[in-house]
């Protein structure tokens, strides 16, 4: 069985956060995006927000397991 949640949150409750988040990766990688449609951005630009998110997260997730509290 597939899973197709392409652009479904699993917690719903916590869009907010992640869209602040996004907005911050945004903003420190000098990626102009603004809420709501963003089609005059480029694929990378988009990219580099999403990838950048993605190693955050992960560098989060490995410090919490290792027991270090650093950000």
């Amino acid at each position: 069985m597939a899973n197709n949640s392409s652009g479904r949150m699993e917690v719903p409750e916590a869009k907010e956060a992640m869209d602040r988040f996004k907005m911050e990766v945004a903003d420190e990688l000098g990626v102009p995006l603004k809420a709501g449609y963003n089609g005059n951005l480029t694929s990378a630009q988009n990219g580099s927000v999403g990838g950048e998110m993605v190693r955050q997260m992960i560098r989060r997730q490995e410090e919490s397991m290792s027991g270090k509290t650093e950000r």
